[in-house]
């Protein structure tokens, strides 16, 4: 498994060291950070830099490895926010996140203007849930900071002709193409394949089933399928009742050789991963 190479703050007036990524001894677990009034679980109870960084620090102390800050919510739905406006509510929280940790920091945007100026306030990564192939020049931003990339598995629509799991490499391979174009190294990127994003809750199943397939591309991977629609769908639970739900889906993602797990409940997460770890990971790491 290839090491992430690029966790070190970009700002110049920030000198805080941040903590390398332990990739392949064990899984990792990020926790996410919405600062948006509008998410599925959280949404409006961490928007201001105070709650946030009160968030973090919890997340911090429950033993998360980064944290994943958003400003828009991708939730089915929600009502797209403008530049200004993801920016002001982002670039704050990023500043005072970063201040308070030596832990990686990804900005889960898709515009490159703001992946720009969270990356120059203090963030170490981009989490792009179109995959480099929405803002065309997400890709030169990400390389000419130096960031690492979350290259996230995303479409319209639930139609795969050519099969699911198929259409989701060639996407893949598109998005390693665009990176590769722009001087993204491969050491820099981490692959998701899109739990909730272009998928029916048959078909978030079958990708769960399918999770060793990914690791044909030598990349690190990460899961997110915290607290989402298909728990829901298959338990028939409301989204504050779906952590047992989403607990099952770290464990499968450690069976399946997976680096990193992206999740709203960090302590809960740590642990099962942990006692996953000590089951499954000797068998692949």
């Amino acid at each position: 498994m290839n090491a992430i190479q690029s966790d070190h703050a970009r700002a110049p007036a920030r000198a805080l060291e941040i903590m390398p990524l332990a990739w392949g001894r064990r899984t990792l677990v990020v926790g996410i950070l919405n600062i948006t009034p509008d998410s599925f679980f959280d949404g409006g109870r961490h928007n201001a830099p105070p709650a946030a960084e009160e968030r973090a620090r919890r997340f911090e102390a429950e033993g998360a490895d980064w944290i994943d800050i958003g400003a828009e919510s991708s939730r089915p739905g929600a009502a797209p926010v403008s530049e200004a406006e993801e920016l002001r509510r982002l670039l704050p929280v990023v500043e005072v996140v970063r201040s308070m940790t030596r832990r990686a920091i990804s900005v889960d945007t898709t515009r490159a203007s703001v992946a720009r100026a969270a990356l120059a306030a203090g963030a170490t990564w981009v989490n792009d849930i179109r995959g480099l192939q929405g803002d065309p020049e997400m890709a030169g931003v990400v390389a000419e900071a130096g960031a690492s990339v979350v290259i996230m598995h995303n479409q319209r629509g639930t139609d795969y002709p050519d099969g699911l799991i198929p259409a989701i490499n060639r996407y893949f391979e598109a998005a390693l193409r665009i990176a590769g174009q722009a001087g993204i190294a491969r050491e820099q990127i981490v692959l998701d394949p899109g739990i909730g994003f272009g998928k029916t809750p048959e078909q978030n199943l079958a990708v769960l089933r399918q999770l060793r397939d990914f690791r044909s591309f030598g990349l690190p991977l990460l899961l997110g399928a915290s607290r989402k629609s298909f728990i829901g769908h298959v338990l028939d639970l409301p989204v504050a009742e779906r952590l047992e739900g989403s607990l099952a889906t770290t464990v499968a993602a450690v069976a399946a050789g997976f680096d990193a797990v992206r999740v709203h409940d960090v302590q809960e997460h740590v642990r099962v991963a942990r006692m996953a770890d000590a089951i499954y990971r000797v068998s692949h790491g």
